[in-house]
């Protein structure tokens, strides 16, 4: 159905939202990509087949779907059961007929399949009662895990496109400009400027042809926020676009999505499709003079086209380097003309902005700092998924509230935030609250999301290894500083972490820093050297025990680590049995040893052991 104006688009959303509220059980599968890599699209076939099977008809009275990712990666493939918000985990395509016979037919709970508490050890049934859940604030991810991404009608159902309609009947651009001003939305991408103020320049420029783009070429390392909102709810990303679009004076839109996200693309394939069919996208929108298309442009993964201006060059077809700025984007992007760039989680803002209200949004968050933030929580932490939490929430409140802890109760030792151009912040910052600004002082940066937990077995001095050899191949090569730079970083660190270093070394990292943050051109090499710097900052006698003692406290540099089996070894033989080199001796319920000579402190001992009686020397 082709809507001709904004009525019609509102009679068909009314339409959708009375069809939903008639569905009195819902079925939901997790669709999402981790979900998929585990069988979900299989135990949606499974079940589809054991309700035909039982002559149970989807209509009014049960609907099965498949929705995006429901966040809780740790635990899927997951189904989750309304209005009893019944939640399952773990899930396989085996358990099929016992969901339908029991639940479905029943009404009864299948235990085996329910969450365990790990703190109470109690089982939890309902959805919202599991602390993984019941501590977040879902605003942007509302839609993901309730909805099907390739029906354009459940979207409806949710109130999708109401904020479209309402822009083109009651706002005029300056309006909706303001409106995002007034809620202070900023960018998600890791910049933090402020949205509004984007739109405003851009607005004011005198062109034949403006832009906008959507960035969601998601290259931190452990990040999958914008990769689940464009899967799982791809219209509120469209809805965002064309509501800018409508503000900037833009007719035209480009959504540039790494090519490592099949799912994303043809979702997002889909919802395009879908919109145009329906008049929401093209000319003359709703009868309007607003026209506006989108197009989708697919990134070859490079970390430095996260970059706005090397993003711009690799959608003319250029090769992705950035360039020097002013101009900026918004007065000189695409082919020379004013272009916005904003990130998939940031749009999927606007429509909540404009159907709550600025004020609304406002409200929630934390100083200069407003809305939520969606994080993908990954690392040594028992419950990895995403997580959306108002800002000025604490580091506490995220690691241990939601994420449950740190695997096996090992002692917390740090988080990097802000991928590999953020920082590591240690366990006596816990307490901080996330905002731009606080964690931009403390060493690090909100980035795009990406939140990885380390425990007391992480080697700090090998973190900053890693992120440095990773900007290192991801950095363009365009500028001297980035380049050269950081490959003397890399150097430096190998060394350091080989048991080579020198006390020099230390200075010398941070005179290298300061000429890598002053003299390259763009952001990837003016925030490379923060994991580095925090690392020195809070865990500078890690870089001491490998420089002077040859240790390594976290028992990760192969060189300067040496096994051992301690007297809580309870001979169980584990250990041995784990060893791939068979270095490991002892007798059932004896003290084991380990034959330094044969032993290539590949650390499967250390891992296996349940006694904790492997220690590192």
């Amino acid at each position: 159905m082709r809507f001709s104006n904004t009525k019609d688009l509102g009679t068909r959303i009314e339409s959708a939202k009375a069809a939903r509220q008639k569905v009195k059980r819902r079925l939901l599968v997790c669709a999402g990509t981790g979900c998929i890599a585990n069988g979900s699209l299989e135990i949606a076939d499974a079940l589809q087949k054991e309700l035909d099977a039982r002559g149970v008809k989807l209509n009014v009275e049960l609907s099965l779907k498949k929705t995006g990712c429901h966040g809780f990666c740790e635990h899927g493939p997951l189904v989750t059961f309304h209005p009893e918000e019944i939640f399952y985990q773990r899930v396989n395509a085996k358990d099929a007929a016992e969901i339908v016979e029991k639940t479905v037919l029943k009404g009864e709970v299948i235990d085996r399949l329910l969450y365990t508490d790990p703190t109470t050890k109690q089982k939890v049934t309902k959805y919202f009662d599991i602390p993984f859940y019941a501590k977040q604030q879902r605003v942007v991810l509302a839609n993901c895990g309730q909805i099907d991404p390739a029906a354009i009608d459940d979207y409806f159902a949710v109130g999708g496109y109401s904020a479209l309609k309402k822009v083109l009947e009651e706002k005029n651009p300056e309006g909706v400009i303001s409106a995002v001003e007034e809620a202070g939305l900023r960018g998600r991408g890791g910049g933090g400027f402020t949205t509004g103020k984007k739109w405003r320049i851009c607005r004011g420029q005198t062109s034949d042809k403006k832009y906008l783009i959507c960035n969601g070429d998601e290259g931190d390392p452990g990040a999958f926020m914008d990769r689940s909102i464009m899967e799982g709810d791809p219209h509120a990303v469209l809805e965002g676009m064309m509501i800018g679009a409508y503000a900037i004076g833009a007719n035209e839109g480009v959504i540039y999505v790494r090519h490592e996200y099949p799912l994303a693309v043809k979702h997002l394939e889909k919802a395009i499709a879908d919109a145009r069919a329906c008049g929401i996208l093209g000319e003359n929108i709703l009868g309007s003079n607003f026209s506006f298309d989108v197009s989708i442009s697919r990134g070859g993964g490079a970390f430095v086209c996260g970059e706005e201006t090397a993003l711009l060059n690799s959608v003319m077809g250029e090769t992705g380097e950035p360039r020097p700025r002013p101009p900026y984007p918004a007065v000189e992007g695409l082919w020379g003309k004013p272009t916005i760039i904003n990130n998939v989680e940031t749009l999927a803002n606007v429509p909540t902005i404009i159907n709550k209200g600025a004020k609304w949004f406002n409200g929630l968050g934390f100083k200069n700092s407003h809305g939520t933030k969606v994080f993908s929580l990954v690392g040594k932490v028992r419950n990895t998924g995403l997580v959306e939490v108002p800002m000025g929430a604490t580091l506490r409140d995220i690691i241990f509230g939601i994420g449950g802890g740190i695997l096996n109760d090992r002692p917390f030792k740090a988080v990097q935030t802000g991928g590999p151009s953020g920082g590591c912040i240690p366990a006596s910052a816990l307490d901080l609250p996330i905002d731009y600004e606080t964690l931009t002082e403390n060493g690090s940066m909100m980035g795009s999301g990406g939140m990885i937990v380390m425990d007391d077995r992480t080697c700090m001095v090998d973190v900053a290894k890693y992120f440095i050899k990773f900007l290192m191949g991801e950095s363009c090569g365009k500028c001297v500083p980035c380049r050269e730079g950081l490959r003397q970083m890399s150097y430096i660190l190998e060394n350091i972490t080989e048991g080579k270093g020198k006390p020099e070394d230390i200075e010398r990292i941070r005179e290298l820093s300061v000429g890598i943050l002053n003299g390259s051109l763009c952001a990837l090499g003016q925030t490379a050297v923060n994991p580095v710097l925090s690392t020195l900052k809070y865990f500078e006698n890690e870089y001491h025990a490998h420089i002077k003692d040859h240790k390594c406290p976290g028992g990760v540099c192969k060189p300067l680590i040496t096994y051992g089996i301690t007297d809580k070894c309870t001979g169980c033989t584990v250990c041995a049995r784990a060893c791939p080199v068979n270095c490991i001796s002892g007798e059932k319920k004896k003290l084991h040893l380990i034959d330094q000579k044969k032993c290539t402190k590949c650390g499967a001992c250390f891992s296996s052991c349940r006694f904790d009686a492997i220690e590192v020397k």
